[in-house]
């Protein structure tokens, strides 16, 4: 059985579709509904190593406290942004997903197979209606 861990938000598409995604490769992960049950400062700070990516790429720039808290401002440090999204979960971007072949931001939800060990088990269609899986349980460019 693989080990994935996706840090999921049910009221997202985007998230709800990575998890479909993960559950279409025969896998049921790890799910961690991190807004309820958010990463410490050494787990968001791993995450964000494992992912290559800069801090300020994790944070969710579309809902209120990033206006309020005016992070915008390039003169943030990465230790001010770790706090606030350690503060507002929900500034945290997502879905995060960890597997054995790595760690990413799956935004969009095709990102998630990149690291997903086991092939797609078979057709797949995201919520939107773009069919991302054939019926032969691969990618359609």
């Amino acid at each position: 059985m693989t080990d994935i861990t996706i840090y999921h938000n049910p009221d997202c598409g985007t998230s709800r579709n990575t998890l479909a995604l993960i559950r279409n490769s025969g896998v049921e992960p790890n799910v961690i509904l991190y807004l309820q049950t958010p990463p410490n400062r050494q787990q968001l700070q791993a995450l964000i190593s494992a992912m290559g990516i800069s801090t300020r790429a994790l944070l969710r720039k579309n809902v209120e406290p990033y206006e309020k808290l005016g992070l915008a401002n390039e003169s943030f440090s990465d230790e001010q942004l770790l706090q606030a999204m350690l503060n507002h979960p929900i500034l945290i971007n997502r879905p995060i997903v960890v597997s054995p072949l790595g760690t990413r931001l799956c935004r969009p939800s095709e990102v998630v197979l990149d690291i997903l060990p086991d092939a797609q088990q078979g057709a797949f269609t995201k919520e939107d209606g773009e069919k991302v899986i054939g019926d032969d349980g691969k990618r359609r460019v």
